[in-house]
């Protein structure tokens, strides 16, 4: 039996065989796995014993039931023996993805007396004196706080905050990894506004920034806004922000492409919830002046009521000029992009053929796109997605580690819209005008000049708007 879709290195599973160390043994083992649709990673000896051989086969299946499946199938095998059965992605996060480690050696006496009493009382009144010291003299200087109460974590939804950890736990990795920031993932037990609003408010004075990360919406929005208000350090939700950041890079260079400006197109926006209106913002921004953002309802327009949804109404009075009515598949048409940040499988290809000529998709519901692209493959003149397995692929990791490193560098008080275009335009920038083609508006999330250029343009326009507290050398000083 064939598995339902290709094999999928997320759901690799381990298993150790026992069976006669004898010819042919192996063979009929890889045969019976590639049979059932699994693909073989590796095949590592344990041990070879009394005529027998203990090895571990690394299986790449396409689900938890396929590789049920898979296992099932050499259990039946005869003579051979299933001793253990691992699932490689829960192994990760074993104990969870983070440590801490201290920057200093304690080796002497002296050592002791700096680091902690009676040396660390001179540093601490310094900061005292003047809090602003702690920038330089505590974790501070490059630490962001991840803050979520687990909400609208990914494709789940309000799964809680225990089980939102694992996430948190890999932006950190994230932002360590691409951005040289150091970042500590802050699960909050409560979903009312006003206590997470507090939660950031206490322990700001810990960190140089806060991510807010999969908090749903309008929550977000209240949030996002009261604490920019409230604090002198950057706060950043990311679903919003950084989902909007890398949309506005890949439609820079999508424009390219199709020979368009963006004063002169039609956007169609799938999705009004946090990434839906950041997008739609940073595009209104760019220059972008027919924008029609539809929810499960349909178009938002002057004519709908949204109750006391104020970020409904700013969109009814901001986009849709021409106050067009009706579901997606109606205001679609003459359309030059489409952004997709909703569920999947709600466009058609009959809308896509609707559009304007060259039209420009962007399906970015994960993990399943508002419509596959093969469907639209030689409609569309530029397709992406959210995903890994498809060409230029819309990932918010593009963004936020050099817009966290470009800020903390900085010392920015916020992260402000002019300095979210310059991240666009800098990830843009990036692919350059002789690289450019259809399968490729937006770089890798590993080309290492990414995190170099964003922050490079966040201190700088940083600088320039009067939101920096400092003037770094290199942004990259603490990374490298």
């Amino acid at each position: 039996m064939s598995p339902p879709i290709t094999p999928s290195v997320q759901y690799t599973t381990t298993v150790r065989l026992e069976y006669p160390h004898e010819t042919g043994r192996l063979a009929t083992i890889t045969a019976a796995i590639a049979e059932h649709g699994g693909a073989i990673g590796s095949v590592d000896l344990v041990h070879i014993r009394d005529g027998r051989s203990l090895r571990d086969f690394s299986i790449e299946c396409a689900s938890t039931d396929h590789a049920q499946e898979v296992v099932q199938a050499l259990q039946a095998l005869d003579g051979v023996t299933v001793r253990s059965v691992s699932d490689d992605t829960f192994l990760m996060h074993l104990g969870g993805k983070l440590e801490v480690r201290s920057k200093v050696k304690l080796k002497t006496r002296a050592d002791l007396s700096m680091a902690y009493t009676p040396g660390v009382a001179r540093v601490c009144s310094a900061i005292a004196e003047d809090t602003q010291l702690s920038f330089n003299l505590t974790i501070r200087k490059n630490c962001i706080a991840i803050v979520s109460d687990g909400t609208a974590v990914l494709g789940l939804g309000d799964i809680g905050p225990e089980a939102a950890m694992p996430v948190m736990e890999g932006k950190a990795v994230l932002f360590k990894q691409f951005g040289g920031v150091d970042a500590f993932p802050l699960c909050v037990g409560s979903k009312r506004v006003e206590d997470i609003i507090q939660f950031c408010k206490m322990i700001a004075p810990t960190f140089g920034g806060i991510n807010l990360e999969d908090i749903s919406a309008p929550r977000c929005f209240q949030i996002e806004d009261a604490l920019k208000q409230e604090l002198d350090i950057p706060v950043f939700h990311d679903d919003q922000h950084g989902t909007a950041v890398v949309v506005l890079a890949a439609t820079i260079n999508a424009l390219k492409i199709v020979n368009k400006r963006p004063e002169n197109i039609k956007v169609v926006i799938s999705g009004a919830g946090a990434a839906g209106v950041a997008c739609t913002k940073i595009l209104l921004s760019y220059g972008v002046t027919r924008a029609v953002v539809c929810d499960s309802k349909g178009a938002i327009h002057l004519g709908r009521s949204f109750g006391d949804n104020a970020t409904k109404v700013w969109l009814a009075e901001h986009t849709n000029p021409d106050n067009e009515q009706g579901q997606l598949s109606d205001v679609i048409t003459s359309a030059d992009v489409f952004v997709g940040v909703s569920q999947p499988n709600v466009l058609s290809v009959d809308d896509v053929r609707a559009m304007n000529d060259q039209p420009i998709v962007f399906a970015m519901s994960n993990p399943d796109p508002e419509i596959a692209p093969e469907k639209v493959q030689g409609i569309a003149a530029v397709i992406g997605t959210g995903r890994s397995d498809y060409p230029n692929q819309i990932n918010n990791v593009l963004a936020f580690p050099g817009i966290f490193r470009g800020a903390l560098s900085s010392r920015a008080r916020q992260i402000s819209e002019p300095m979210k275009l310059a991240a666009a335009e800098a990830i843009a920038s990036v692919v350059g005008t002789d690289e450019l083609s259809p399968d490729y508006v937006i770089p890798s999330i590993f080309d290492q000049r990414v995190t170099r250029l964003v922050a490079g343009a966040v201190a700088r326009v940083a600088e320039e708007t009067g939101v920096a507290r400092r003037t770094p050398k290199s942004t990259i000083a603490v990374w490298t």
